[in-house]
C-alpha cells in the first residue's frame, strides 16, 4: 500500500513537471506574443489612473462609453510620448552635436584621418610608409555599397520596419482591451489555473496591478520631477542657455529611471556637456572652469537629493512595499545578471515575486522571516 502510494505520489510529481515544461516550451516559442501582451500589460497600468479620471466626467449627467474612453487612454499616452520624442530628440541630439563639435575644435584642428593614419604606421611598421587609410575606407566602402549588400540592408531595414510597425500595431490593440476591461488579464489568467485557487489568483492579480500602476506613474513623475529641478537650476542659477538646459535635463531624467546607476551617470554627463559648452560657446556664469563644473553637479546633486528624499519615498511606500535593503539586494543581483535592463526590471519584477510569495507561499520560513508581520502587509498591499 505504502509503495502504491509513494508511486502515485512520484506520478503526480512527473506529470507536473512534465505540464511545466510544456507550459515553458510554448511561452518560448510565442515569446514575442508574450513580450506583446506584457508590454499592453504595462500601458494598462499607466493607462487607468487616466482612465478612472475620466469616468468621473460626465456629458449632460451621462458617463462616456468604456470603448470611447479607452480609445482616449491610448490616444493620450501616445499624444504625450509624441510631444515629448518631438520636443525633446532633437534638443538632445543637438546638445551633443555642438558638444562634440566644439570638444574637437577646442582640442585640435589637424585633420582626423591624418593622425589616425600617422599612429598606425608608427604602431604597425609593417604597413609601410605609403600605407593610406583614407583609400582602405575608401575600398571598404565602396564593397559595402555594392549591389548585394544594399540590397541585404534594404531587406534587413525593410524587415525591421514591418516588424516594428506589427509590434506596436499590437500592443496598441491589445491594450485598447485590457485599459476597456480591468479584469480582462485576472481572467485570462483565472481560465489557466485550477477553480480551487481561482479567486486567490484574481486578488494576486489585482493586488500587482494596483502596486505596479502606482509604480510606474510615479516613475513617470519622478523623471519628469528631476528633469524639472535640473533645469532650473541649470538654467536660473548656472545661467545656461535655456535649450541647452533643457537638452541635459532630459538626459538626466531619463537616465534617472535606472536606479543608482542611471543618477551616476547623468550627473557625469551633464557636468562633462556642460564645461565642453562653456570651452566652446563661453556661456553660462562668469566664473572659473572648476568653479562651474562644481556648480553644475551641486546643481544635479541638489536634484538628486530631492529624489531620494522626497520622490522616492512616496513612490516606493505605495508601490513597492519592500524595504531600502531588499530593493538594493535584488537591484545588485539584477545588475550581475542583466546589468542596466536587468535593474530597470528588477523592481517591478520583484514587486510582482514578492505579492506572489506572500499569497502562496507565506508558509515557508524563508518567507515569513522575510515578512514576519502578514495583518501589517496585507494592510499596506490594501492601502
Amino acid at each position: 500500500m505504502g509503495n502504491e502510494r509513494d508511486t502515485d505520489r512520484l506520478a503526480r510529481y512527473v506529470m507536473r513537471i512534465a505540464v511545466m515544461a510544456v507550459v515553458l516550451l510554448i511561452c518560448w516559442y510565442f515569446r514575442n506574443v508574450l513580450v506583446y501582451i506584457i508590454a499592453a500589460f504595462v500601458v494598462s497600468l499607466i493607462g487607468h489612473p487616466i482612465m478612472n479620471l475620466m469616468r468621473k466626467l460626465r456629458i449632460k449627467g451621462k458617463h462616456a462609453p468604456d470603448w470611447l474612453l479607452s480609445v482616449l487612454t491610448i490616444i493620450i499616452i501616445i499624444g504625450l510620448l509624441l510631444l515629448v520624442i518631438t520636443q525633446a530628440v532633437p534638443i538632445v541630439t543637438g546638445i551633443i552635436a555642438d558638444a562634440s563639435l566644439h570638444a574637437w575644435n577646442s582640442g585640435s584642428n589637424m585633420n582626423p584621418l591624418a593622425v589616425i593614419n600617422d599612429w598606425l604606421i608608427e604602431r604597425f611598421p609593417s604597413l609601410g610608409a605609403d600605407f593610406d587609410v583614407f583609400v582602405l575606407l575608401t575600398d571598404k566602402l565602396q564593397e559595402l555599397t555594392s549591389f548585394d549588400n544594399v540590397s541585404g540592408f534594404i531587406g534587413s531595414v525593410t524587415s525591421m520596419v514591418v516588424g516594428t510597425v506589427v509590434a506596436l500595431f499590437s500592443v496598441i490593440f491589445i491594450s485598447f482591451f485590457f485599459i476597456k476591461d480591468e479584469n480582462l488579464f485576472s481572467n485570462i489568467v483565472g481560465a489557466l489555473v485550477s477553480d480551487k485557487i481561482e479567486e486567490s489568483v484574481a486578488k494576486t492579480i489585482n493586488e500587482i496591478k494596483q502596486l505596479l500602476s502606482r509604480y510606474f506613474v510615479g516613475l513617470v513623475i519622478e523623471m519628469f520631477g528631476v528633469a524639472l529641478v535640473d533645469f532650473l537650476g541649470l538654467w536660473l542659477i548656472a545661467r545656461m542657455d535655456a535649450n541647452y538646459a533643457l537638452g541635459i535635463s532630459v538626459i538626466a531624467g531619463l537616465l534617472n529611471i535606472i536606479p543608482y546607476v542611471g543618477p551616476l551617470i547623468g550627473e557625469i554627463l551633464g557636468v562633462v556637456l556642460a564645461v565642453i559648452l562653456k570651452l566652446g560657446l563661453g556661456m553660462g556664469l562668469d566664473v572659473n572652469l572648476w568653479l562651474y563644473a562644481g556648480i553644475v553637479f551641486a546643481i544635479m546633486l541638489f536634484a538628486q537629493w530631492i529624489d531620494n528624499f522626497i520622490y522616492q519615498p512616496v513612490i516606493y511606500s505605495t508601490s513597492i512595499k519592500a524595504s531600502p535593503l531588499e530593493i538594493f539586494v535584488v537591484l545588485l543581483i539584477a545588475g550581475t545578471i542583466g546589468g542596466i535592463l536587468g535593474m530597470f526590471l528588477a523592481i517591478p519584477s520583484y514587486t510582482v515575486i514578492r505579492v506572489i510569495a506572500i499569497r502562496f507561499f507565506y508558509n515557508y520560513k524563508p518567507i515569513k522571516r522575510l515578512i514576519p508581520d502578514l495583518q501589517k502587509e496585507d494592510e499596506l498591499l490594501n492601502s
